[in-house]
């Protein structure tokens, strides 16, 4: 946490009336849908400031939704890919310390410095797994990046574990390097 967020924290209870904590039971007894309606609720009924309630709304999300739970949300009825999903995170640990998994709502970013792939589940059947290979030509397995657009250059559709053999650990470790 840097410390202008931990800053603003520790003076919350000052400038709002309550701790954070606090604030997070007001929060877990409502339900937005959106992000913008939690500010709305806190800024009209408790006078919190803009910065403030976009903070407590921000911080009390983070605690909702796990990391688990996203990925378990992303591979409901679609069970059979999870151990591709597995295979992918295992190899891409041993790339370096410095990598960091960030699941989404729909998607898994991996990270260096920068997204250097992306796992997406597409069907029941098929995971797609998106890369960052700038001037890579394009081959029969590894694909335009077809729907992740800008996001990733290149795709590659995984339909079993088997799929990540040494070719495709090759453009994920690229991937890697390239990162930096």
């Amino acid at each position: 946490m840097d410390s202008a967020l931990q800053t603003m924290i520790q003076n919350m209870p000052e400038k709002t009336g309550k701790s954070l904590e606090e604030w997070k039971k007001i929060l877990k007894t409502k339900s937005f849908t959106k992000h913008s309606e939690g500010v709305k609720f806190l800024k009209t009924e408790y006078q919190v400031t803009h910065g403030f309630a976009n903070t407590i709304v921000s911080l009390s999300k983070e605690e909702t939704v796990s990391d688990t739970d996203l990925v378990s949300e992303q591979y409901k009825g679609k069970e059979d890919l999870i151990s591709i999903y597995k295979g992918l995170i295992s190899y891409v640990k041993t790339l370096g310390q410095d990598v960091t998994i960030t699941p989404k709502k729909t998607s898994v970013s991996v990270i260096r410095k920068r997204q250097f792939i992306l796992i997406k589940p597409a069907t029941k059947t098929r995971i797609d797994l998106g890369f960052k290979l700038k001037d890579k030509p394009m081959t029969g397995r590894l694909e335009d990046s077809g729907p992740f657009g800008t996001m990733c250059t290149h795709r590659v559709k995984l339909a079993d574990v088997e799929d990540i053999d040494l070719e495709l650990k090759g453009w994920i470790k690229e991937a890697y390097e390239k990162s930096v």
